[in-house]
């Protein structure tokens, strides 16, 4: 218990000093993609460290971190936090399907979170941290449920990914968004202190170097 405290204390010390600048008070609900695009959502624990491995990937147009599978409408971080609202912390990935399939999406997802852990991920626990698949259609719940079977194969273990229906997904504040692009020490220090990156290489070894 006392390192889950400590990782929420970590959170709060590189989050908090950018809330009081955020340009929008009030989270709103995501718009949908231009014509000719689509869109995935992932919830991987904090989505700071979601971000990145989707904006390098290839037909990738945007991400966006933000709340979803919850009941309370325009929710805010601090309400996210204390884990009252249902939502769990996720990634909105917007992508060309003709450059870049939703199985490689998927494929990216795996190799970035823990899944074995259902209550949260790595250092954060909570249900605001819960990895789970939110699908958009009844293909993208399909190919997501074949590539969750895989896995299981693969690991020989089962998994605790929940593979869902996509709901309302609001935007999350804007300090949030890009945060390793942008504060790029605080990110880092966070990330190796929650041991992302040490647990990502116990599941699924060494990470690929390209």
């Amino acid at each position: 218990m006392k390192r889950y405290a400590l990782a929420g204390a970590i959170a709060l010390v590189v989050a908090l000093p950018y809330a009081a600048t955020q340009l929008r008070a009030q989270t709103e609900a995501a718009k949908p993609p231009a014509a000719g695009l689509a869109v995935a959502t992932f919830a991987g624990g904090c989505f700071w460290c979601m971000e990145p491995p989707y904006d390098k990937t290839d037909g990738v147009v945007s991400t966006t971190s933000g709340y979803i599978g919850g009941r309370t409408p325009n929710p805010s971080y601090e309400q996210i936090g204390s884990g009252g609202t249902g939502h769990t912390e996720g990634v909105q990935v917007v992508y060309d399907p003709k450059k870049v399939s939703y199985g490689k999406l998927l494929d990216v997802y795996w190799r970035n979170v823990d899944p074995f852990d259902g209550r949260g991920q790595f250092c954060d626990k909570g249900s605001q941290y819960r990895p789970e698949i939110f699908a958009h259609n009844e293909e993208q719940k399909k190919l997501a449920a074949a590539s969750k079977a895989a896995v299981e194969q693969r690991l020989k273990r089962p998994v605790a990914v929940k593979v869902t229906s996509a709901s309302t997904f609001y935007v999350a504040e804007d300090y949030h968004q890009d945060y390793y692009r942008k504060n790029p020490v605080r990110y880092k220090f966070y990330r190796y202190n929650c041991g992302r990156d040490a647990r990502l290489e116990v599941v699924w070894g060494p990470a690929p170097t390209n």
